[in-house]
């Protein structure tokens, strides 16, 4: 059981030595100066990365889904990043999927002892029926979840990819993972206290993961996110600014072209750029894998 004094994650920090003694401006110098370096231990981990998400980009074409496993922080911040690609990329909600030990509830207040059921692990993967089209990525700082360890081990028992994302070299979930992202932030400013450079990290890390996939998936195009669901008055503004500065048009006729191909800005800025049907806009980006880039290729744009 006392597993965690091996655990680089729960080490005392002596950059906050006695930080309960520091002025209030002097305690946020001492987190920041600790959160600066989570880029740069993120950026060993590029090549690690870099698989997962080829391995997403498979899943996804394959019609498959990606489905992150967690408890607490780490459980809260796969649904955030699930919950935000729908809106952001136009997905499916079922095609990347947040689960957190303890179900819903524990999205809100700590169900901290969910996460040592490694039964119910495996179940929730039983109940999404993942299978060999999917990727399951299992998110703990410590390593040691047993919910996710029963997840991965499920996933793995089933066909699907698995991942696991740790901050400490000796994670249990390495064991039971095809790819593995360590992300080794070091002890924290509060001892033990993963929420922080630990939860940054896999912020940045899920990030990372679900945006480069869309990007390869078409979702994106120069740098704009060309497949947003305009859900509120902000996001249909946006909508029409950028199928005008893509197209290089006036507002009029973005707005035209928007509300012409039902809303879809990829579709709009097909069809004015190339000035055809909101129809035919459709059918090009159907016979180019959704990529506005290949679409413009093969008309000779």
């Amino acid at each position: 059981m006392d597993y965690l004094g091996n655990l680089t994650t729960e080490q005392a920090n002596p950059a906050s030595q006695d930080i309960d003694t520091k002025s209030t401006i002097e305690i946020l110098k001492i987190i920041n100066e600790a959160d600066k370096k989570v880029p740069l231990v993120i950026e060993k981990a590029l090549d690690s990365i870099a698989d997962v998400v080829d391995d997403a980009v498979k899943a996804f074409r394959r019609g498959g889904r990606l489905f992150y496993v967690g408890a607490g922080t780490s459980g809260r911040l796969g649904v955030l990043d699930a919950s935000e690609c729908p809106p952001t990329f136009g997905t499916d909600p079922k095609m990347i999927q947040g689960i957190i030990a303890g179900g819903q509830e524990a999205l809100t207040r700590a169900v901290e002892w969910a996460e040592d059921d490694e039964e119910k692990g495996g179940a929730a993967m039983d109940e999404k029926e993942v299978g060999p089209n999917d990727i399951v990525i299992g998110i703990t700082a410590s390593g040691h979840a047993p919910y996710v360890i029963g997840a991965l081990k499920r996933g793995r028992e089933q066909g699907a990819v698995t991942c696991a994302i740790s901050s400490n070299s000796n994670s249990r979930t390495f064991a039971y993972a095809d790819r593995t992202i360590l992300i080794n932030v070091g002890p924290e400013i509060i001892t033990g206290s993963t929420r922080m450079k630990s939860g940054t990290a896999q912020k940045l890390v899920l990030n990372m993961i679900t945006t480069a996939a869309m990007i390869r998936l078409g979702k994106v195009y120069k740098n704009f996110m060309v497949d947003l669901m305009p859900l509120n008055s902000k996001l249909i503004n946006r909508s029409i600014r950028l199928i005008k500065e893509v197209c290089d048009c006036t507002s009029e006729v973005a707005e035209q072209a928007f509300l012409a191909c039902d809303r879809k800005p990829k579709v709009a800025i097909v069809s004015v750029l190339l000035k055809v049907s909101a129809q035919e806009a459709r059918k090009l980006l159907q016979q180019n894998e959704e990529h506005i880039g290949l679409v413009l290729k093969h008309a000779g744009k």
